[in-house]
């Protein structure tokens, strides 16, 4: 089975500025999931954009890139007033996970030791597979796995470990997979989605091409 791509509208870890427009492009194609972060545009465009992908019969993910408890809760309530089904990243605080159940909102936190932007992830594998295992029983949809920023061991390790520990429909690997080689490195690991925003805005896949050029070329090899 093929991963899912969650089309993150972020180039370099913040939300770019023409976000909007970028969708407005091309939520014509067949990519149901789109999102972005918590920094880079003011309250009321996130509001609207959010309710323009919706609007579009988007599944809509906002990520949170912070690590204090108040800084985390303070995000999940930005994904509730913006209308959003999933709320990833952040850290798996017990009271975020109240207040995602209270509120209806899909919760993905970040797994294993996080920190600094861009995201780095530290521990040993079975560290961050507890970790994975602990955000889960705590009633997490899944978690948010920063496979490729792990700086203590092999990314497709460590991912193949937690698949086989909370299953692959529970994990998403957030940020880095920018070429067709960890798109297959994270196929064959048996995850079930992951995120992709500056690869598309910095034309990883077209050289020089459009944003939309590149989703088209990522959609399609999805496909085979």
């Amino acid at each position: 089975m093929n991963p899912e791509i969650i089309i993150m509208l972020t180039n370099n870890d913040i939300t770019v500025t023409n976000a909007e427009e970028v969708f407005e492009s091309c939520k014509d194609l067949p990519a149901k999931k789109w999102g972005f972060k918590d920094i880079g545009l003011p309250k009321e465009e996130m509001i609207q954009l959010a309710k323009k992908m919706k609007d579009a019969g988007k599944e809509t993910y906002i990520e949170i890139v912070t690590y204090t408890e108040e800084g985390c809760l303070e995000g999940a309530k930005l994904a509730y007033e913006c209308g959003f089904d999933y709320l990833t990243g952040a850290l798996p605080f017990d009271s975020v996970f109240e207040y995602a159940k209270e509120h209806n909102l899909k919760y993905s936190p970040f797994c294993g030791t996080v920190g600094g932007s861009p995201v780095a992830l530290s521990g040993t594998i079975d560290e961050i597979v507890a970790s994975a295992k602990d955000c889960i029983a705590k009633g997490a949809t899944g978690v948010d796995l920063t496979a490729y920023r792990y700086v203590d061991g092999n990314p497709i390790e460590l991912t193949r470990a937690v698949v086989e520990a909370i299953g692959a429909d529970k994990v998403c690997i957030a940020g880095s997979v920018g070429n067709v080689e960890r798109m297959n490195e994270m196929k064959e690991a048996g995850v079930a989605e992951y995120t992709m925003g500056s690869a598309l805005f910095n034309a990883n896949f077209v050289k020089d091409g459009t944003f939309r050029e590149n989703l088209e070329f990522v959609l399609d090899y999805l496909k085979k």
